[in-house]
């Protein structure tokens, strides 16, 4: 039975198939050609969230994982993600739990975490 993917590489959205015999027909690059190897060997995915900190005017602050990790790992990383709480101010791009999960991918900050200033 053929699987069917949709290409998330370019805006084309190309749609392509994988028959029984493995061959890949429907990409129009070889960068589609790669993404369904990839998809069907080692699935990985960026990892965006948001956790907890000690600022009443950011109660949540959004972080990402720097590069994509194994999508089987994805649970196991939000367990160690939502331990943290950020107890100081903190700039984009700050590293918020480096290596995790021994993957050699850290996950950063996408936004400020400043204190209110007072007027």
């Amino acid at each position: 039975m053929a699987k069917e993917f949709i290409c998330i590489v370019c805006p084309r959205g190309c749609h392509v198939s994988v028959d029984d015999l493995g061959k890949i027909t429907g990409n129009q690059c070889k960068r589609g050609e790669t993404y369904v190897i990839n998809e069907m060997t080692n699935p990985k995915r960026v990892l965006t969230t948001t956790v907890k900190t000690i600022f009443p005017e950011v109660p949540r602050a959004s972080v990402k994982t720097k590069e994509a990790i194994p999508k089987g790992l994805i649970y196991q990383a939000m367990a160690l993600i939502n331990q943290v709480v950020i107890e100081k101010e903190m700039h984009i791009g700050e590293v918020i739990i480096p290596n995790i999960l021994n993957t050699g991918v850290d996950v950063v900050l996408t936004k400020e975490i400043r204190r209110k200033e007072e007027r």
